[in-house]
């Protein structure tokens, strides 16, 4: 009976993890441009829930598969394999922050750790390496958008997470 039961909870996890990927690469498709080197993309959100669900391993899976099946289904210049590594630590961070409880602080944390570490620090890095501009250009023309999207991505990520827990809330009982 053991055994039927963990089959059935990794059959579950596997496809949970399929359709956050499939809408991922959804949401990869919808991108408003705002400058040459910043953008504003959803696709954090289903990487932040697979992260949440499953923890900070499947959540970076799932960020950098995310990330290989966009490029792979609609192209946009060269593949640069830093992208894939910014996308894998962003599941990392939400997996890791979010695994065990989805208040307002750890939400808060993981974005912030997510701005910082990934928009404002990676990847700048990754965009100067592309196009051979100075980091602190780029870093200041991403900052705006950053420091906009912040409080919406965070509300965002408040509004998913609280609807995924009712949800599965709702099939376990």
């Amino acid at each position: 009976m053991e055994e039927i039961t963990k089959s059935k909870t990794a059959l579950q996890r596997l496809t949970v993890s399929a359709m956050l990927l499939a809408v991922s690469v959804v949401f990869g498709f919808f991108k408003i441009p705002i400058t040459q080197t910043s953008e504003i993309r959803l696709q954090f959100l289903p990487v932040a829930l697979e992260g949440m669900l499953f923890g900070p391993l499947y959540g970076g899976i799932l960020g950098g598969l995310s990330d290989i099946l966009c490029y792979l289904v609609r192209p946009t210049g060269a593949f640069f394999p830093g992208f894939t590594i910014s996308a894998i630590l962003q599941g990392i961070i939400y997996g890791g922050v979010l695994k065990k409880s989805q208040s307002i602080p750890r939400i808060v944390a993981a974005q912030a750790a997510d701005c910082i570490l990934v928009s404002l620090i990676l990847n700048p890095i990754w965009l100067m390496m592309l196009y051979g501009n100075g980091f602190i250009p780029i870093f200041i023309g991403r900052l705006p958008k950053v420091l906009i999207m912040f409080p919406v991505n965070i509300a965002l990520l408040v509004v998913v997470t609280r609807a995924t827990k009712r949800f599965i809330n709702l099939t376990v009982s």
